[in-house]
């Protein structure tokens, strides 16, 4: 087909433009997968040690060697308090490890028991701050860890309450609360869960998206997945990271049952860019095929091409 000459000439330069971008785009992908932080939870290094008869805590030294040897980014540990961090510290450092996120657990749908938490989560928050740690990630206990009991709806509202006074602290100190839950908040509806959001403020608590405890947690539904990243992506601040086939966990983070690259493509939709910590781990049925810095590194190598874009 003949072209007009100014439609031949635009089309010729649309042309070269699109063959310029198809041969530098790999190589930014490149340059975004190399740059992209990822961190990694220590819960994931316990049960890959635990498995072998290992105890990651007894020698953080060697076990944070293999997270560095694993080519991740970042730590990020759980605290009970003040005295963790400050033994914790001093081995980041020397194994040039980031610690942007810091989990802590805390106890909040009880006055008592909540206004102790979110003095001791307080005091660990200016502990880490000056090591450039933003985000405190915390998971509110259940009434009984296991247990069938649903806690009441006065429960519910005061653990709220406590969520918006710590978010409020924390934006103080220039740091961010991620709310963080696991299957037991997902019960009877997921009101635990719903009204953590519903009934927080989002300048002050923000959403810690764990995709496959959402996955499980729903009944091993993507729909469930996705339908609370439409509800309230524009709060999740953190992404923790895990694969499972068949509903089992996955030694690394790959193709399986839940699609992270349609996650991801929603996040970039909602123009938010979380904080990536793979929390890769083994239960029963788990295969065993491979030691805790190669699962590890394949898990990165994959959460890192898949989430180039939010390098």
């Amino acid at each position: 087909m003949k072209l007009p000459p100014q439609n031949r000439r635009a089309f010729l330069q649309r042309a070269c433009r699109t063959t310029a971008t198809l041969l530098v785009a790999p190589g930014l992908r490149a340059a975004k997968t190399k740059s992209l932080h990822l961190a990694t939870n220590a819960y994931s290094w316990h049960v890959f040690y635990q498995r072998e008869g290992r105890n990651f805590a007894a020698d953080l030294d060697s076990g944070l060697a293999d997270v560095v040897a694993s080519g991740i980014n970042g730590f990020e540990p759980g605290a009970g308090g003040t005295e963790d961090v400050r033994n914790l510290l001093p081995l980041l450092r020397r194994h040039g490890l980031e610690m942007r996120s810091l989990y802590v657990n805390s106890t909040l749908h009880e006055a008592a028991q909540a206004e102790e938490s979110v003095g001791r989560i307080l005091d660990v928050a200016r502990e880490v701050k000056p090591f450039g740690t933003r985000i405190i990630v915390t998971n509110p206990n259940p009434i009984r860890w296991g247990g069938p009991e649903n806690k009441s709806d006065a429960q519910l509202r005061t653990q709220a309450a406590a969520l918006n006074r710590l978010g409020r602290e924390l934006a103080a100190l220039k740091m961010t609360l991620a709310y963080h839950y696991h299957d037991i908040e997902l019960r009877a509806a997921a009101r635990e869960f719903h009204h953590m959001m519903v009934g927080t403020d989002p300048r002050y608590v923000t959403l810690c998206l764990d995709s496959h405890w959402m996955y499980r947690g729903a009944g091993n539904s993507q729909v469930a997945l996705f339908d609370v990243v439409e509800l309230y992506g524009h709060r999740i601040s953190e992404l923790h990271l895990r694969q499972s086939h068949n509903g089992v966990w996955s030694e690394t983070l790959g193709p399986g049952d839940i699609d992270h690259a349609a996650l991801a493509a929603a996040l970039k939709r909602k123009r938010v860019k979380p904080h990536l910590v793979l929390e890769v781990a083994v239960e029963s049925g788990t295969p065993k095929t491979l030691t805790a810095v190669e699962a590890h590194r394949r898990s990165g190598e994959y959460a890192r091409q898949v989430f180039a874009d939010f390098a």
